[in-house]
């Protein structure tokens, strides 16, 4: 299980209440408003990330953007494929 960290924070008493109404409506408990907090907060992060990715390569070509993606991924397959490598038993 993964550890788990307790935040406070503070929110307006308009968001608390749409917040709980919406996940009343969906069913949900109280323990899921944690749970639809992380994954919020999981999706902004990747959408930041992506927004800073996008912005940082606005000035690439078309072949130039795929040139790195397909140097990412042949490096990607490079080390996973050394992984598995390392991980097989040796014959005896």
């Amino acid at each position: 299980m993964e550890e788990v960290i307790r935040w406070t924070v503070k929110v307006s008493r308009a968001t608390d209440l749409s917040l709980r109404s919406f996940l009343g409506q969906q069913g949900m408990k109280k323990g899921d408003l944690s749970k639809f907090i992380e994954r919020a907060v999981q999706k902004e992060i990747l959408a930041r990330t992506a927004a800073l990715v996008k912005e940082r390569n606005a000035d690439l070509s078309e072949r130039g953007l795929e040139a790195l993606i397909d140097e990412a991924v042949k490096g990607v397959r490079r080390d996973m494929y050394e992984e598995t490598q390392r991980k097989k038993p040796t014959a005896r």
